[in-house]
Formats: structure tokens, C-alpha cells, sequence
């Protein structure tokens, strides 16, 4: 079962940290945003491996927008 994880404000994609392939634990940044000068980590929402990073640094994302897969 895949896990998708939506941006859930209009945001900066500052850093990608996790690569597609990556094992990850819940809880594991994989993103992190910056809005307002505020960094905001986009965390695992469940253990697996990374199948789909859909943004890259330097993208605005908006609410609602897919930002990994977790399969």
C-alpha cells in the first residue's frame, strides 16, 4: 500500500533530503519547506521506501500538493 504525502501550506521546497530508493522510518525528514522564513520539515508518515520525491529544491508548492510517495 503506498503512502502519498501532500504539502499542507504554500511553501519553498528549501532542501530535499531523502533520494528515491531510500528506506525510510516514520518520523524520517524527508523535505523540508521554508515559508515565511520559517523552515518546515515533511516528515515520513509511515516506514518504507522512498518511490516518488515529486519536488525538487527550488519548487513552490501549494496546499495539497503531492510531494513524496512512502511505498
Amino acid at each position: 500500500m503506498s503512502e502519498e504525502i501532500h504539502a499542507e501550506m504554500v511553501a519553498n521546497v528549501w532542501k530535499v533530503v531523502a533520494s528515491e530508493g531510500d528506506t525510510v522510518a516514520e518520523g524520517d525528514t524527508l523535505v523540508i519547506l521554508e515559508s515565511m522564513k520559517m523552515e518546515i520539515p515533511v516528515v515520513a508518515e509511515a516506514d518504507g521506501t522512498l518511490t516518488r520525491v515529486a519536488v525538487h529544491e527550488g519548487d513552490v508548492v501549494q496546499e495539497g500538493d503531492l510531494i513524496a510517495v512512502i511505498g
